[in-house]
């Protein structure tokens, strides 16, 4: 490549001349190709030590004139080839140009100018593609792929210097990290050392300091630990390496491969160092940790912050902290984590001007919004700047924000509940009849449903006056006077300053008239259901009458919601729940709709309205605890893993118990799931929902760890699980809140767990008081540290699920180990995984749905197959490789969707490796007969689909194989029945369902019988496969000897076959076995058109696609064209060629030949000699009344004990599994090269 001239003082010192003129010298480093001896060897390892970039460009060109003793590099080049290119380029283009200078400055200049423009020449084609890395990176991401095979779509994101631990010993090196694998290369005097590990095989990740590692990163994976050390910045290296393994993650999690966020601000110069994968991986960070520390929506992206202070008017101070800008919100965190936090959303602000500055308040600014709150902010660096960027933003808001006076209607209006926001949702009953059409009488009910504008509690409650509820009413008032103390002083609504006194109000309990409205605005679901009016109606009027899978389990768990709440008694509680749960499913098709999300969105419908409800559910499923809520749980297990770590570090003495017992599993989904509502009395819930909202996962961690330690002695004293269970379901159920004014609720649990003694009750708040006490140590920044570590253990481990799974699926008789089948899973998962790295365009390329069965979720196309198959095969073609490989997929893709699922592909692999000769050769024999011959016909593949079924042996396979069949018997009934023949009675059907049980083994008898065209395809696929052997020559003079044989024999069988008799040969074997009479008529009058016809359409195949012979259908589509690796295609010229002149051969020297003329040219040796005309009359095309059948191959080869020797030799394929582990990388890069080279 073209490099930018730099100036070289010693140009000599590591680096040999091998060209020169007056102005270039063209060099090679040291120690690169022949010899290099010592020096090579110091070189070498010089090189990858200080990361030179001689290691991957080897050869350089350099720039000088006679006087100057200063080089200028030109070009490097990592090939010879290359270099040379660069080299006669300039000697060709400019040496005649520079001889004419006189000054040599002007020499340099002009160099140097040209050098630069032919750089800019070729960064204007790249440039659409927005890359912005710098020069010194783009080489490190050369060197990267150079090192270690990785394709063009592997991108680096970056390298760091480091020491990897072999034994006791580091080895100084670089590591890479790229999106998809971590590399480590080390070259120290002739010892080298490459490691590569793919990110979705990281079982675990730490940085640790032990004594024999100082300070190190540690990366497992299921078979190896790897350590690294001696970093310079391990902070920034193990966060990125962190941030890496989490969205491999997230792709097994739910295949969302890595996706560059294009929507980031570009640097208006790129960093010298830093990738633009490695800025966007930075932002992406910085944006989830604004995101989750304000609560605000998935979509909104951090523009920029900056040191200031905020005026706090409530204790008249200058609070130190940080101010965040985004698109649609401004930010404040205080330095001191409880002090303040403030969040302004742009669509309420109205004013933003700069105050007068002065020695106590520098550059202040003050904000103003709809609700009459004014914000002063101080000591702010680049005050116009940011000024600028909020009016920037202010500008792009929607002129008129529907639903924007909400926060001010909210600091105004004293309702008990919180009204809707200003369009009214138009949520109506219309699920609870799926059949009526959306017409105008029924939306003018949907804005009548009552729950569409307040909480089913207060629909629901007796309206009893406060005053007569006694203590406890004057307790709920006291409560509801205190908050409106706080909104007075700390303003209400989304801009309300958040400080200690505001979780200390949460922790004594929201009263019932505003949890809603607070759980909407502590949440942040108020953000998103006023910047979306309209959106929940849209759902429910789109979702309505829809069916799914989620729709019938909603259906399902109903009237499993709270029943003992009077609000779910009735179809008013029931029809909303059903909606906003059905509105969710639509929304978020991924998640759906599981199990425990029925209990949580009934107690948010009793204190909001439907949309409020489901804007809360929107927060929870997809922000406040992401995973939770898909089909494996995965956020919930994530948590339960934090939640055992917790105990073994806080609760030491009862962890070990806790884990003997079994116990932590079975408790902590249930109460994580559901956030205690399902195993707590309904008002003692309510109040950890609501510090739930304001703090976070951290709230509910804390009360666990409370009440395993409120029952430690008690549980210490537990035998087995059963007892520990009930001791913690006893104390949960006597958990009260003493306070709550709604009418007391029967809790299920109690009724069964009550004992002889009537345990002590607990008091609600006295739980989370302790809880606060003992341990709020806990940070929210560390549990998402420990979520991180969870993360990777728990989807490795469901991983292995799945692995087992599906190796379980598999029959025993498919004749592989289960450690084979575990690492052949390993492989095609990889080769799954690896489509979705670099081949976006492929099939297997959509999304992988989780949701599927295991043996579903990872499948591969033909082309991906084909490589396995290369890798894997026994059978080993040359280049007939691919060609077998496409008809073996075409043989194993049953329902025809271009993708084969890890059970079709072990059948395969199955059907070459074990077994004996002949199920063998019935493999090979099948793979050239259609369907795997001739993809074209379609519809005579349906016959042929049952011809694998040996391999697979499954019980399975062959029920379902049999019933085809018994489709194929139950189409002609039908055809019997229109001809007038009487319909067959029950005794025909049991005979038949009998037949369906009886699992049959495919005889030989059951195989079709193979036309010449066939034959030939076999010949070939024969001769390619024996050309590595040792024994070729042996098996060239074998195979010439069969192949003459049945050549004869399938000439003196069409003696005795006439035209009209051809039939029964060629369509007997299948149709002799079935029940009606009539299909052998059918054939007849169409196989004329081809003899007669144009032979090149259809060489000999019949025209009619209905109920085919099999052999009759001769594939002068699939079958000649393919030899070559071509798709399938008409006979080429050279094919019917070859066979033309085969008629001249009748004994060729099986020594003299060589495999490539044997191909084509020796399979007809005796049968064609004594039958020119067979060819000569179709003008070059196959004999079409040629056909022979397997039992006779079969006997042929028998006769040949080198061939019979060839296949029922035994193959390892542990070894070419660890092989193809060791390509898998090398070969992503050549396969397409290699793929389009054959097929040209």
């Amino acid at each position: 490549m073209w490099l930018g001239p730099e100036e070289v003082l010693v140009a000599n010192a590591l680096w040999v001349t091998e060209r020169a003129n007056p102005f270039f010298v063209l060099q090679r480093r040291r120690g690169h190709g022949k010899g290099g001896g010592l020096t090579g060897l110091l070189v070498g390892t010089l090189d990858v030590v200080l990361d030179s970039s001689a290691r991957v460009a080897p050869y350089r060109i350099l720039h000088q004139t006679q006087d100057s003793q200063v080089y200028w590099t030109v070009a490097c080049g990592s090939s010879r080839k290359e270099i040379t290119k660069h080299w006669e380029w300039l000697e060709n283009n400019l040496l005649q140009t520079l001889s004419i200078f006189d000054n040599e400055e002007d020499i340099t200049t002009f160099v140097k100018g040209k050098i630069h423009g032919i750089i800019a020449e070729e960064n204007k084609n790249l440039q659409p593609q927005g890359d912005e890395d710098p020069g010194k990176f783009k080489e490190a991401e050369l060197k990267m792929r150079k090192q270690f095979g990785m394709p063009e779509g592997e991108k680096l994101v970056n390298y760091y210097s480091c020491s990897y631990w072999k034994g006791r010993v580091p080895r100084q090196g670089w590591l890479y990290l790229t999106v998809n694998h971590l590399c480590f290369y080390s070259f120290l005097l002739g010892k080298e050392v490459s490691l590569v590990v793919q990110w979705v095989d990281v079982t675990r990740l730490e940085k640790n300091a032990t004594l024999l590692f100082p300070e190190s990163i540690r990366v497992d994976t299921r078979d190896q630990e790897l350590f690294f050390s001696m970093f310079l910045n391990i902070g920034e290296t193990f966060k990125l390496m962190e941030q890496l393994a989490n969205l491999a993650m997230r792709q097994l999690l739910d295949s969302e491969g890595f996706l560059e966020d294009k929507a980031l601000p570009r640097p208006s110069r790129p960093h010298r160092n830093i990738s633009a994968l490695k800025r966007d991986l930075d932002a992406r960070a910085k944006n989830e940790c604004y995101r989750a520390t304000f609560r605000l929506p998935r979509d909104e992206r951090l523009d920029g912050h900056t040191g200031c202070t905020l005026w706090t008017p409530f204790n008249k101070l200058h609070i130190p902290g940080q101010m965040f800008i985004s698109s649609n919100y401004i930010c404040f965190a205080s330095k001191e984590e409880d002090a303040c936090h403030l969040i302004i959303p742009l669509r309420e602000v109205t004013i933003v001007e700069k105050a007068d500055s002065s020695s106590v308040l520098p550059s202040p600014l003050s904000i103003s919004t709809k609700s009459k709150m004014t914000f002063l902010f101080a000591n702010l660096k680049d005050r116009d700047f940011l000024v600028q960027r909020i009016s920037d933003f202010l500008q792009k808001m929607p002129s008129k924000q529907p639903g924007g006076s909400g926060v001010g209607r909210k600091a105004s209006t004293m309702e008990p509940a919180p009204e809707p926001c200003p369009a009214p949702p138009k949520a109506s009953d219309q699920l609870t009849s799926p059949s009526t059409p959306l017409g105008g009488r029924q939306s003018s009910s949907v804005q009548d449903a009552p729950t569409s504008s307040q909480g089913l509690l207060k629909l629901f409650q007796r309206n009893s006056p406060m005053e007569d509820l006694g203590a406890k009413g004057a307790k709920e008032k006291m409560k509801e006077e205190s908050w409106n103390i706080h909104f007075f002083e700390y303003g209400r609504g989304m801009c309300m300053y958040r400080t200690a006194r505001t979780r200390e109000l949460v922790l004594k309990g929201i009263p019932e008239s505003l949890r809603g409205e607070l759980w909407l605005l502590f949440s942040g679901a108020w953000n998103e259901m006023v910047t979306h009016p309209g959106y929940y109606e849209e759902l429910v009027e789109k979702s309505t009458g829809k069916y799914s899978l989620a729709t019938e389990e909603i259906e399902r768990d109903l009237h499993r919601s709270m029943p003992e709440h009077p609000a779910f008694q009735n179809e008013l509680g029931i029809a909303a729940l059903r909606r906003v749960l059905t509105a969710y499913a639509f929304r978020n098709p991924t998640i759906g709709y599981c199990q425990a999300m029925n209990i949580v969105t009934s107690v948010l419908l009793l204190y909001g309205s439907e949309e409020e409800a489901f804007w809360l559910l929107v927060a929870l499923c997809e922000r406040m605890l992401p995973d939770y809520y898909n089909t494996r749980v995965v956020g919930a297990l994530v948590d339960q893993g934090i939640f055992e770590e917790l105990t073994r570090d806080f609760l030491p003495q009862l962890s070990e118990k806790m884990q003997d017992l079994g116990v932590i599993s079975s408790i902590s989904l249930s109460w994580f799931l559901t956030l205690f509502l399902s195993v707590m009395p309904f008002e003692s819930a309510v109040v950890i929902v609501d510090c739930f909202f304001y703090e976070g996962i951290k709230v509910i961690l804390q009360v666990a760890l409370a009440i395993l330690d409120a029952n430690m002695e008690q549980l210490l004293g537990c035998s087995d699980e059963g007892e520990a269970m009930t001791v913690l379901g006893r104390y949960l159920d006597n958990v009260v809140n003493k306070q709550s004014v709604s009418p007391p609720i029967p809790h299920l649990h109690a009724l069964l767990t009550s004992g002889d003694d009537p345990p002590t009750e607990v008091d609600i708040f006295d739980l989370l008081k302790v809880s606060y006490e003992k341990f709020s140590s806990l940070r929210a920044d560390d549990i998402e540290q420990m979520r991180f570590k969870q993360r990777l253990k728990v989807i490795q481990s469901l991983e292995d699920t799945a692995k087992r799974s599906v190796v379980r699926a598999i029959p025993g008789d498919i004749g592989f180990s289960i450690e084979e089948l575990e690492d052949l899973y390993m492989v095609f998962k990889a080769k799954h995984l690896a489509s979705q790295y670099w081949g976006s365009s492929r099939p297997t390329a959509v999304r992988r749905d989780p949701s599927l069965p295991y043996l579903e979720q990872y499948r591969i196309d033909a082309g991906q197959f084909r490589e396995l198959f290369a890798s894997l095969t026994p059978w080993a073609c040359g280049s007939h490789t691919p060609v077998l490989a496409g008809r073996m997929f075409r043989l194993l893709d049953e329902n025809k969707d271009s993708l084969i699922n890890f059970k079709e592909f072990v059948t395969g692999m199955s059907g070459m490796y074990h077994g004996d000769l002949t199920e063998k050769l019935k493999a090979l024999y099948k793979l050239h007969l259609p369907p795997a011959l001739s993809p074209e016909e379609a519809e005579s593949a349906l016959e042929a689909t049952h011809y694998f079924t040996e391999d697979s042996s499954s019980e399975e396979a062959l029920r379902q194989e049999e019933q085809e069949g018994g489709g194929n018997e139950d189409v002609q009934d039908k055809k019997g029945e229109e001809k007038g023949i009487s319909p067959p009675d029950y005794r025909h059907y049991l005979r038949m369902w009998a037949k369906e049980k009886e699992v049959q083994k495919e005889t030989i008898k059951d195989l079709p019988k193979m036309n010449q065209e066939q034959f030939i395809e076999l010949c070939k696929t024969l001769y390619n496969m024996f050309s590595e052997d040792p024994m070729e020559q042996d098996l060239y003079h074998a195979i010439a000897t069969v192949a003459s044989l049945l050549l004869r024999i399938g000439e003196v069988g069409k003696k005795f076959s006439v035209q009209p008799g051809r039939k029964p040969q060629d369509g007997a074997p299948e149709e002799d076995e079935l029940p009606t009479p009539d299909p052998p008529q059918d054939p007849a009058p169409e196989l004329q058109p081809p003899a007669a016809g144009d032979p090149q359409a259809k060489a000999g195949g019949d025209t009619h696609l209905g109920k085919v012979p099999q052999e009759s259908q001769v594939v002068g589509e699939g079958g000649g064209g393919e030899g070559r690796g071509s798709p399938p295609q008409l006979l080429s010229d050279d094919e019917t060629k070859d066979d033309m002149s085969m008629s001249s051969y009748s004994v060729v020297s099986t020594g003299s030949l060589q495999c490539e003329d044997l191909a084509d040219d020796t399979v007809l040796v005796g049968g064609e000699a004594r039958s020119p005309p067979a060819i000569a009359r179709c003008g070059g095309t196959v004999d079409t009344d040629w056909c022979i059948s397997f039992e006779q191959i079969l006997a042929s080869i028998l006769t040949e004990s080198v061939l019979v020797n060839f296949f029922e030799k035994r193959v390892d394929i542990g070894l070419k599994i660890k092989d193809q582990k060791k390509v898998e990388r090398q070969f992503s890069t050549s396969s397409d090269l290699e793929q389009s080279g054959l097929s040209g």
